[in-house]
């Protein structure tokens, strides 16, 4: 009866073992996206660290609400911007961009962990004057392609920041060296919410971020996300 407990026993445990092995796998896994554009394709990785909005992110991507919108906000050298569903029959020259889902995802920052360097993938809001707690838009998100800094500009922008985040957000070695050899936008930290990173597709937000565009920062010629879908 011992040998018989004793091995119910080791069996239990074997599977409690196998249980928490997957559950370990399952937290590290990442889910994927893929934005099919008119300028080629992005795919964007979510993380699971800000899982509010990863979650909001994945329900909009699967509802279909992305496919066939613009991006509607353009301006070199700093990010790219989507999320306004009228603006899949907007005419040409229309100002867009004031369209959302109407709910706002509550504000999960993750700095320095996650920081708005090239390629980040993160949240549009409301300003601060509406939005105190700056709680991210339901739709709208954008992708950083930003500059590189000099530290007297670092400098410059860390003064600013510590008034605005009250001392909250520091730029540690690493993120500095980061912003002055590959670029980013540093003013953003712990203003929005970065809750992803293109993994593919640089060369394409490269493309985007640099055509030209009118006084509302449209681009001239539409750039559209024909589709975009959880490839993971």
């Amino acid at each position: 009866m011992k040998k018989i407990a004793l091995l119910l026993t080791l069996m239990l445990f074997a599977v409690s073992a196998t249980w928490a092995q997957g559950e370990t796998k399952t937290d590290t896994v990442r889910h994927q996206v893929m934005l099919q554009t008119t300028k080629g394709n992005i795919v964007v990785e979510l993380y699971n660290e800000t899982p509010l909005h990863r979650d909001n992110f994945l329900k909009v991507v699967r509802s279909g609400y992305y496919n066939g919108i613009l991006f509607h906000r353009v301006i070199a050298d700093f990010m790219i911007q989507a999320g306004d569903s009228t603006s899949r029959h907007a005419k040409p020259g229309a100002q867009l961009g004031d369209y959302d889902l109407g709910y706002t995802v509550p504000a999960e920052f993750r700095y320095p962990q996650y920081f708005h360097k090239r390629g980040a993938l993160a949240a549009a809001r409301e300003p601060d004057s509406v939005n105190p707690q700056r709680a991210s838009g339901g739709a709208h998100f954008y992708i950083v392609w930003g500059r590189t800094y000099s530290d007297k500009s670092l400098d410059r922008i860390q003064h600013k920041t510590d008034s605005l985040t009250h001392g909250a957000v520091k730029f540690t070695p690493e993120i500095r060296e980061y912003y002055k050899t590959i670029g980013g936008t540093p003013h953003l930290d712990g203003m929005y919410t970065v809750f992803g990173q293109v993994i593919q597709g640089m060369d394409v937000v490269d493309a985007i971020d640099h055509v030209a565009t009118d006084e509302y920062d449209r681009p001239l010629e539409d750039v559209r996300i024909i589709k975009a879908s959880v490839i993971k």
